[in-house]
């Protein structure tokens, strides 16, 4: 695990330099908050916490410069990051729905939103309208540039659907 949050810090501080040297481009920011997502889910949730208004701040940053960046995956990001951080800390279940929702305006195809929008509506209690959700997943064709992705969120919905 030390060898993985190694990769991420060394991740994070790239893109950070990145954002600085590049202030008026996405890819830095997006970047520097993608691999502190992942260095704060390494961490759970007592320490990774502390990660998430830089998180934010930089996902903020993208959708101020470009929100069709790859696809819409800022407000994709942002969706998740309002499903993941608690109520107390700034989460929200209705802004995750609406960031998901906004980043399928982009990608109308994308098995990890649909399957995020899913979570987030089985834990808002509208299980109907998360199985749709998790049908999208299946449904929607291969990406060949996200083809192991696509397959693994492709499997994860069609459990999530057979365990509902």
């Amino acid at each position: 695990m030390t060898m993985r949050r190694a990769a991420l810090e060394r991740g994070t501080d790239v893109g950070r330099q990145a954002s600085q040297l590049e202030p008026s481009r996405p890819e830095g920011y997006f970047w520097m908050a993608a691999n502190m997502g992942s260095l704060a889910e390494s961490y759970g949730l007592r320490q990774g916490i502390k990660y998430r208004g830089p998180i934010k701040d930089a996902l903020e940053k993208v959708l101020q410069i470009d929100p069709a960046f790859q696809e819409g995956s800022a407000d994709r990001a942002l969706g998740r990051w309002y499903y993941k951080v608690p109520g107390l800390f700034g989460g929200s279940k209705t802004k995750s729905e609406e960031h998901l929702r906004k980043a399928l305006t982009y990608d109308p195809n994308s098995t990890a939103t649909h399957f995020f929008l899913a979570e987030t509506l089985f834990d808002m209690k509208r299980d109907a309208e998360a199985r749709q959700e998790l049908q999208k997943v299946i449904d929607a064709p291969i990406d060949p540039e996200w083809a192991p992705e696509d397959r693994d969120f492709k499997k994860k919905a069609q459990e999530r659907l057979a365990a509902k």
